[in-house]
């Protein structure tokens, strides 16, 4: 099995942090998206998307972050990733789906770049924009929060595997946390887990 990455890219992030939860060894592949290697034909072949993550499954390409989470949590069910209860599980997947959906496309290095580029955006605006968007996702998921020490409850679920690499992002582009006590907490909680410390960008391979 081998995961087609890039160390600051939160949606391989994500993928890294369920593949160490599940035990799930696998062959990492650099993809440098500064340098434009996603862009490169040989990348294309096997993610049409010329995005990452991708992870490569005996020869069967798995592309996008939610898809990939939801096959491990199938195929690798211990331990799970979401809550018993059809509810609560609609919950943890709320919180995903606003940093998913609603925050990172938004915010994204390809979505940066077209605000530069093709609209002429200066540093400035896209910083705003970049706040914007993650402080109108931030505002919302910290009321939903549930007692902790995780997104909810005792054990990590899949929105603690959105959230942390969000809040790494934030933290990137010097979005202020304070106003956000309960997501800071579930971060620092998640960030004593092996799993999730093994994942974070510093630790990998291609961070050097």
């Amino acid at each position: 099995m081998k995961l087609y990455t890039y160390f600051r890219s939160s949606a391989a992030y994500r993928v890294r942090i369920a593949l160490n939860l599940k035990g799930v060894t696998v062959e990492s592949v650099a993809v440098d998206l500064l340098k434009g290697e996603h862009k490169l034909a040989p990348f294309a072949e096997i993610n049409p998307q010329r995005r990452v993550p991708a992870l490569d499954i005996q020869g069967t390409i798995l592309l996008q972050s939610p898809a990939i989470l939801e096959y491990l949590d199938e195929v690798y069910p211990e331990p799970p990733l979401l809550p018993i209860g059809a509810l609560q599980r609609a919950r943890v997947r709320a919180v995903g789906s606003i940093v998913a959906c609603d925050i990172h496309p938004l915010n994204n290095s390809g979505t940066l770049a077209y605000l530069k580029t093709r609209l002429g955006q200066d540093r400035a605006s896209m910083d705003s924009w970049y706040a914007h968007w993650v402080t109108a996702g931030f505002d919302a998921i910290e009321t939903l929060l549930q007692p902790g020490p995780y997104a909810f409850g005792s054990r990590p679920t899949l929105a603690d595997i959105y959230l942390v690499p969000q809040v790494f992002n934030a933290r990137r582009f010097d979005i202020p946390l304070s106003p956000y006590p309960r997501i800071v907490a579930v971060e620092a909680a998640c960030s004593r887990i092996d799993a999730f410390e093994r994942a974070a960008p510093a630790r990998q391979p291609d961070a050097a």
